[in-house]
């Protein structure tokens, strides 16, 4: 069974508008993000054997949040498609993985983190799908599983969705 975790980065920092999209850092309110939800992976999802990163500073932001929380000894691999191709979504990136990697963690943009969570749900909980297929906020997380053991074997309705969590469904708890 594989499992991928899609990770929207969290929050950024709009406040410099000379800044180019690809250069934008995260804000404050990101950053307590990329905790909250680092500490939440950590307790409740087996850890990542390949963590696949967007190149823009945002993500690589969330990234670092995430292995300042994470103990992992994993393959990182940043992959500038994941921004380039932030308007398409993820799965012919995922499909083309050579990894024996079972559980992988994505950390991309929107709409291509929502789009590919939407095209791999086939089965799981409806109550999350409709969550996810309303609003993918930054910083959310979607968790699915699949019937196989190879990713050039996933194809599109294959995944059981496992959870759908948003930062502020954890911070109001913890609020």
């Amino acid at each position: 069974m594989l499992r991928l975790l899609l990770l929207r980065h969290a929050k950024s920092d709009w406040s410099n508008p000379a800044l180019d999209d690809f250069d934008r850092p995260l804000n404050q309110r990101g950053e307590k993000v990329t905790e909250v939800m680092a500490e939440y992976i950590n307790e409740t999802c087996p850890p990542p054997d390949l963590i696949l990163c967007s190149t823009s500073v945002r993500t690589r932001q969330t990234l670092k949040g995430l292995l300042d929380h994470i103990a992992v000894d994993t393959d990182i691999q940043l992959r500038g498609e994941l921004y380039e191709d932030s308007e398409e979504d993820y799965l012919p990136l995922l499909q083309n993985l050579d990894s024996v990697a079972e559980t992988v963690l994505l950390i991309g943009h929107n709409p291509a983190t929502e789009d590919t969570a939407s095209r791999l749900y086939g089965t799981g909980s409806q109550v999350a799908f409709a969550d996810l297929s309303e609003k993918y906020p930054t910083g959310a997380l979607t968790v699915l599983t699949f019937p196989i053991s190879r990713w050039t074997d996933l194809r599109e309705g294959s995944g059981t969705l496992e959870r759908f969590i948003k930062p502020r469904d954890l911070m109001d708890a913890t609020d």
